[in-house]
């Protein structure tokens, strides 16, 4: 690739808004440069998404590894913002043309009981930490954090998030317990099937088993959980149809997993023994106007071994990075623009704070659109321009090109330069060589479904 003047773009974040921010870049010729905190860009997709997700998480990395392939677009692994990399640093001293913060939805949200977070594995566990652990646990070298299962847990949430976590439980404490009849059953095949089906086909009851299940807890009602979208400006049919499939998709997930779910419960206090969480004290609420009410002396206690917290995700405080409330403070959604910074926008999950991959990827699109035709005022016709006019080949500027690249306020190609071996000393520090595609073959996770293939083709 000739080196030629262009704009710039740094993308903290290679995963769905990153990918795609920095693809929709690298198509109309901007130099793009992606850090990611991790070894591979995939974030959620690999830390998030359970595990027997395989084709979708197959699918959806493929789709990140093909758009970060660009020869336009440098990766740089390992590298987090706010520890690697100082974000006023970045802004005020590498001359970038913009920066885009697709780093995502990392921090739980703290369960709202004072004092709680004490019992943080010592009773307690929030989502992502855990759901990483399971996702990762079965591999030889595995160094994340540890979780332990427990029958009889407690979940606090509300999404679909909360329904995986359930189904996890779920999944390892059966598993677990039929192990211990004598039976292997797999994970992948007790996903599929369910469990009541699986234990049919065992000729087990699940009274034998001697499990008590896991239970959701939920400060609204089935019908509120945010597990089917529900239209703006919805008539009152489409908000009855809405509710009908979100009830619908609860139970089908509580037939086939056998876990429990409470609903207008909220978690007011922590029951502590020897130093360790036992328990949640909730109260009962009510929903009037849409908004949770709480109901004095409803009051009740529920004690179990473990508590999970999955009541959404944020991203993580950065230095530098003004915030409004949970989230990044921008001045407007649609763009991303970050308050307080000309050049910096936020796009997919770290404005949105959902973890949908559609709606990430879609959000990405419309910000990288309006950094691009708005803030860089760099079109299409403007990159086809400079292709035609040689520049891409290292020819000389002619005038009318000069005055184009003043115009356009390109970086000229000393600055692509300084810049590109700026990046080149932070790929070595983590030993990234440049090949991207060797880089994640080698460091691509083993699989649970290869082992499992492996252990039964040893077996036959």
């Amino acid at each position: 690739m000739k080196l030629h003047p262009g704009h710039f773009v740094a993308v903290f974040g290679g995963a769905c808004a990153g990918a795609e921010a920095a693809f929709q870049l690298s198509r109309r010729g901007i130099f793009t440069v992606v850090f990611d905190q991790k070894a591979l860009p995939y974030g959620k997709i690999e830390d998030g998404l359970p595990k027997w997700h395989i084709k979708l998480r197959d699918k959806e990395e493929r789709k990140i590894d093909q758009k970060l392939s660009h020869p336009y677009i440098q990766f740089v692994p390992k590298t987090r913002l706010g520890r690697d990399i100082d974000f006023n640093d970045v802004v005020n001293n590498w001359g970038f043309s913009a920066i885009l913060l697709a780093i995502g939805a990392w921090r739980d949200r703290p369960l709202p009981v004072e004092g709680i977070d004490a019992y943080v594995g010592k009773g307690l566990y929030y989502q992502n930490p855990f759901v990483e652990w399971f996702n990762h646990k079965h591999e030889p070298d595995y160094s994340g954090p540890r979780c332990e299962i427990h029958d009889g847990a407690i979940i606090v949430g509300g999404g679909l998030a909360s329904i995986d976590v359930a189904k996890i439980l779920m999944l390892e404490t059966t598993i677990e317990a039929l192990a211990r009849k004598g039976h292997e059953v797999d994970l992948f095949t007790l996903e599929k099937e369910g469990i009541p089906r699986v234990l049919e086909r065992l000729g087990v009851r699940w009274e034998e088993l001697g499990l008590k299940g896991a239970t959701l807890y939920y400060r609204r009602r089935n019908i509120d959980m945010p597990i089917a979208p529900m239209p703006p400006n919805a008539t009152p049919e489409q908000r009855e149809k809405v509710y009908q499939v979100r009830k619908r998709i609860l139970k089908n997930a509580m037939d086939k997993y056998l876990f429990k779910f409470q609903e207008c419960s909220r978690p007011v206090d922590k029951i502590v023994e020897n130093d360790r969480l036992v328990g949640l004290v909730f109260q009962k609420t009510k929903i009037e106007d849409g908004k949770v009410v709480p109901l004095p002396g409803t009051e009740f206690e529920v004690r179990a071994p473990l508590v999970i917290s999955s009541i959404g995700s944020i991203p993580e405080p950065i230095p530098g990075i003004p915030s409004k409330g949970e989230l990044f403070e921008v001045k407007d959604p649609d763009t991303g623009k970050v308050e307080h910074y000309d050049n910096v926008f936020a796009l997919g999950n770290t404005v949105t704070g959902k973890g949908n991959i559609r709606e990430s990827e879609l959000h990405a699109r419309r910000v990288v659109l309006y950094v691009m035709d708005e803030f860089l005022k760099w079109h299409e016709t403007d990159y086809q321009r400079l292709v035609e006019s040689g520049i891409t080949e290292g020819q000389p500027l002619t005038p009318e090109i000069e005055a184009f690249v003043k115009e356009k306020n390109l970086l000229p190609v000393e600055q692509i330069e300084s810049l590109l071996k700026r990046i080149k000393e932070y790929q070595q520090r983590v030993g990234y060589d440049g090949d991207y595609q060797k880089w994640v073959e080698a460091h691509r996770p083993v699989r649970l479904e290869e082992l499992l293939a492996r252990k039964k083709a040893q077996t036959d």
